[in-house]
């Protein structure tokens, strides 16, 4: 089957505009990436859907890319994510969609299948497990996690400009440092010392990276200077502000919670990803929390960046999980 052409398109929602990117013709398949990517991270899904017979639509999550940057917090809440999610949905003429998220931008699928079952039919979740709304106020625990010495990586994202004035003077090189600590064949050994997912305090997130690491093999020269040259334009601001309502959307989901995601859905994860292994009790309780879920994956030998590092498995799985929604 020939490859179909990539359609670039700005589309209204209630919070500004919506840049999306989309390929083929068939029922909707709606991705969302998570930090600090693009819709560029689902550069090898779009054909590949495509041309299984789906309209793969890859978006750019407000304050990334070419959508609407709001200046306020709260404007980046999860009920307004969910919210442009909903309005990309009929903008595109549709009624309904599959939707699948990495990383953030799986919390923001499972948020969406939660809060707007009727248009969003199924679920995908890569990398980050779903856990239902609960527990106490997350940034009281944030602030338990990092102990006397080091900072949850969470608190460290909170307050306005503080991550800002590290990353921004060199972008490039931060992102790279970035992507690299959290891919399987470049991420530092156990014996390294603490993670990235830990700041030393008064330190910086970058006091982390591997120096040599160089770049992991999913990533060229040439996707590092789009995802640069992304946020060289927008600054981080807009992708930090997901961070910094944690606690808001705590708050506006508490009717949610405990709430199982009842939609077919769909978990696959990276063995070395520390989202899979940190979360390991939400992935056993997949059967009072996802009972509509196809199949559990967790890629050996994978890291964070699940759709980029091991594209043929996962366009491979989400195919499989495709058509089988398609022909329940």
């Amino acid at each position: 089957m020939p490859h179909s052409a990539q359609t670039h398109r700005l589309v209204d929602v209630p919070g500004g505009r919506v840049h999306l990117v989309e390929e083929g013709e068939g029922p909707l398949v709606l991705l969302v990436h998570g930090f600090p990517e693009s819709w560029y991270s689902w550069r090898h899904q779009l054909p590949v859907l495509a041309e299984a017979g789906y309209r793969a639509v890859a978006i750019d999550v407000r304050g990334y890319g070419r959508s609407s940057k709001p200046r306020e917090v709260d404007a980046y809440r999860m009920t307004e994510l969910v919210a442009d999610n909903a309005a990309v949905v009929r903008a595109l003429g549709a009624q309904t969609a599959t939707i699948v998220g990495h990383d953030w931008g799986s919390g923001i699928a499972a948020n969406s299948a939660l809060l707007e079952p009727d248009v969003f039919t199924a679920v995908g979740l890569l990398s980050v497990p779903y856990a239902p709304r609960g527990g106490p106020r997350p940034t009281e625990v944030f602030g338990m996690i990092g102990g006397p010495d080091e900072e949850f990586y969470v608190s460290y994202f909170q307050e306005p400009g503080r991550a800002e004035a590290e990353i921004e003077p060199d972008v490039r090189g931060w992102l790279a440092g970035f992507y690299a600590a959290l891919s399987a064949d470049t991420m530092p050994s156990p014996s390294d010392g603490p993670s990235l997912h830990f700041v030393h305090r008064g330190g910086r997130m970058s006091d982390r990276f591997t120096a040599d690491a160089g770049l992991p093999s999913w990533l060229t020269e040439a996707d590092l200077d789009f995802y640069a040259a992304e946020f060289e334009r927008t600054g981080l601001t807009g992708a930090l502000n997901r961070y910094r309502n944690a606690d808001r959307d705590w708050e506006d989901l508490t009717a949610l919670d405990g709430a199982p995601i009842l939609q077919p859905s769909l978990f696959i994860g990276g063995a070395q990803d520390a989202s899979t292994t940190w979360l390991a009790d939400a992935i056993k309780a997949y059967p009072q929390t996802l009972p509509g879920l196809s199949a559990s994956h967790i890629l050996e030998g994978c890291g964070h960046w699940i759709q980029q590092e091991r594209a043929y498995e996962v366009n491979r799985l989400l195919v499989e999980w495709l058509r089988e929604v398609q022909a329940a």
